[in-house]
């Protein structure tokens, strides 16, 4: 099912404890990197999958979806949205729960394979921003902590 409700993330990210992210790099400063480490930080198991790195986050890495030996719940795909279709058939036939495709990987046959083999579906969304959104943790790194605000400040008085 496509899942892009508050209420359906939110039973996503609580059902789904255990994560394989796909395409997660070895480098601290990649938003792979960050979010993954976020979500370990925030009790989720995280699977890297990456053919190129031996470890990443202190976790053994894997080359693909079918190395992994654990029960996976979530793939979490930083990818091109050319790459996703074969990582969603790799998700569909290990059994996983669900397909995420991070913000700007968007695959609508990928997406609509995944689903119709029973698999919830987000697309086009960050699983550590959604996670923060709905469980209380947009404070971190300095949102909603009132040091960034959208709010214009006043405008100074007027030197006569």
């Amino acid at each position: 099912m496509m899942v892009d409700d508050v209420a359906g993330l939110r039973r996503v990210l609580q059902n789904n404890r255990v994560i394989a992210v796909v395409g997660l790099s070895p480098n601290w400063n990649r938003p792979s990197y960050f979010a993954a480490k976020y979500m370990l930080e925030h009790g989720y198991t995280v699977i890297p999958v990456n053919p190129s790195a031996k470890e990443i986050l202190g976790r053994k890495c894997y080359p693909d979806l079918a190395a992994i030996q654990e029960k996976v719940d979530m793939v979490d795909v930083f990818r091109k949205p050319e790459d996703v279709m074969p990582i969603a058939e790799e998700a569909i036939r290990i059994g996983a729960k669900s397909l995420w495709l991070q913000l700007g990987v968007i695959h609508r046959e990928a997406a609509a394979s995944a689903t119709a083999a029973g698999l919830d579906v987000v697309m086009d969304r960050c699983v550590k921003i959604e996670y923060a959104r709905l469980f209380g943790g947009l404070n971190y790194a300095g949102v909603n902590t009132r040091i960034i605000s959208a709010k214009r400040p006043p405008c100074p008085p007027l030197m006569g």
